[in-house]
């Protein structure tokens, strides 16, 4: 028993010895990103008299906050301008970013580094320095207020990287794939739409994906070009929550965990369509 013991111990060591340290890395890691978000749910599900406590867990835990979230605020209100402007967002970017990209990748024009260049200086610009312009456009066009301005805004903000992550992608496909298309009796229309379009759907989709948080979680223009809960998106209704002298904790949480389903379910979408376009080939023998 004694030396079958010996052995056992023995047989542990080696496996303990084969923990990497880079597992605890990964551990630490999905602590630091994962920790905000169940804190802020264990926090929607806490009783408000027992949020002025520090407790790991509390020990009569509700979902009372979310149906009060729903029925006494317009949180349901917000919730729905964000989807409306966020799938606004990625309609018009991805399909403003899928043409240029497709063109940039493709054709050789004078002035195209320049454009190449210049869509890559717009992301340099501070978005705070451009309100006042934008103010004065949406105002003229008589887009202040409106979620079609909002629309508009968050796509000329995404659709620089969008238009360089598809491009990146487009370059990716071999040309001689177009030309046997042409050889085909295919027009430029019709290669676009057969050879292109399917083999650049990851990088459709990742644009799709970037535009869609950028939309989301876009605070600064939505607060600034909004003034009414029919307008206001989900960031900015989440703001109001918090007072001069009160903070609505529970609201503000329960806000926080409804607002992070869409983009959980919209990274499962994501994830499906990056692997499916990725593990598609273009050339099967």
């Amino acid at each position: 028993m004694s030396a079958a013991n010996s052995r056992a111990s023995v047989s542990k060591v080696p496996q303990l010895s084969r923990i990497r340290p880079i597992y605890f890395l990964i551990a630490a890691w999905l602590v630091g990103v994962l920790g905000p978000y169940v804190w802020m749910f264990i926090t929607s599900i806490t009783p408000p008299s027992d949020l002025s406590s520090i407790i790991l867990f509390p020990s009569h835990p509700t979902l009372a906050a979310f149906p009060s979230l729903l029925t006494e605020t317009p949180f349901f209100e917000y919730l729905v301008n964000s989807i409306e402007v966020a799938v606004g967002t990625v309609v018009l970017t991805v399909a403003c970013a899928l043409l240029a990209g497709t063109a940039l990748s493709r054709y050789r024009f004078r002035g195209r580094s320049v454009v190449l260049a210049g869509v890559l200086f717009m992301q340099l610009f501070p978005s705070i320095l451009l309100i006042v312009p934008l103010y004065v456009e949406l105002k003229t066009i008589g887009l202040i207020d409106n979620k079609i301005g909002l629309v508009l805004v968050d796509t000329a903000f995404a659709l620089a990287f969008s238009t360089w992550l598809i491009k990146g992608f487009v370059d990716q496909i071999p040309r001689e794939i177009e030309e046997a298309a042409y050889v085909d009796g295919c027009s430029k229309w019709q290669a676009f739409r057969h050879i292109i379009l399917p083999l650049a759907r990851p990088g459709i989709t990742a644009a799709a994906t970037y535009a869609f948080i950028y939309s989301w979680n876009e605070f600064l223009f939505a607060m600034t070009f909004t003034f009414s809960n029919s307008t206001r998106t989900m960031p900015v209704g989440l703001s109001l929550f918090v007072g001069e002298n009160l903070i609505r904790w529970e609201f503000l949480t329960a806000g926080g965990v409804l607002a992070s389903i869409p983009i959980l379910i919209g990274f499962m979408y994501a994830q499906k369509g990056l692997v499916a376009g990725l593990s598609s080939g273009a050339v099967k023998g």
